[in-house]
């Protein structure tokens, strides 16, 4: 069987922790990327799910927060520096 080459660009740090896990596994790069064409063709598309991150509830209401705050800025006290409301915040803890 003929092979071909395909040249790919990847961030170098996900380039050196996928080699790291691979070798780990006893693979190199190149068996790798084999293993996941074939098992995509095999699929008949891509053998694993794909979904965008969901964000979990605190992240959620912490958003609903600050919409609400920047829609409405008069209802939240306001501070002139980063030092005035870490003050704030040490005199209540």
């Amino acid at each position: 069987m003929s092979t071909s080459n395909i040249n790919i660009r990847v961030d170098s740090e996900l380039k050196r922790d996928a080699e790291k896990l691979f070798n780990d596994l006893g693979l190199n790069m190149s068996s790798a990327i084999t293993m996941f064409l074939k098992s995509a063709v095999r699929y008949d598309g891509i053998p694993f799910e794909i979904k965008r991150d969901s964000l979990n509830e605190e992240t959620k209401q912490a958003l609903e927060e600050y919409y609400l705050m920047r829609e409405n800025p008069s209802l939240y006290k306001r501070y002139n520096s980063f030092k005035e409301a870490l003050d704030e915040v040490l005199k209540d803890a």
